[in-house]
């Protein structure tokens, strides 16, 4: 049995189709979801959703937002998502490497929480293409 992955941004859909499991980021921790899941809604962290076709997995960066798991049916309302496979390595890189510049540089509580807020979703991408494919 399979589950239906859909993974939405505002601004379109970045997956709909079949999947056999899935590991998602939550607030709490991360979880494994496999066909027959309990119901569930969760709060979905700055991090890598990775998803099981057969015997190929394939990752995402997700940028925070909120899932619901259902009846075999998986919806994953996100502010942002890029696949892994669709991130550029050096582009990803760069940014990390800007992030932690202005991280140090942060001088109060906004810039601080602003840069850490950037760092982390630097960090996503860049584990998002080295994790497993």
């Amino acid at each position: 049995m399979t589950l239906n992955l859909c993974v939405l941004t505002p601004n379109r859909i970045l997956w709909d189709s079949e999947v056999k499991e899935i590991i998602l980021s939550t607030n709490s921790r991360k979880i494994g979801v496999f066909s027959n899941h309990a119901p569930i809604a969760a709060t979905i962290d700055i991090g890598i959703l990775r998803i099981r076709l057969n015997d190929q997995w394939l990752t995402m960066a997700l940028m925070g937002g909120f899932a619901k798991i259902d009846n075999n049916e998986i919806t994953i309302l996100v502010n942002d998502a890029e696949k892994g496979s669709d991130i550029d390595p050096q582009e990803a890189h760069q940014a990390l490497e800007i992030a932690e510049a202005n991280l140090r540089k942060a001088e109060g509580k906004r810039q601080t929480i602003e840069a850490n807020l950037a760092l982390r979703q630097a960090r996503t991408r860049v584990e998002a293409i080295n994790a497993i494919s």
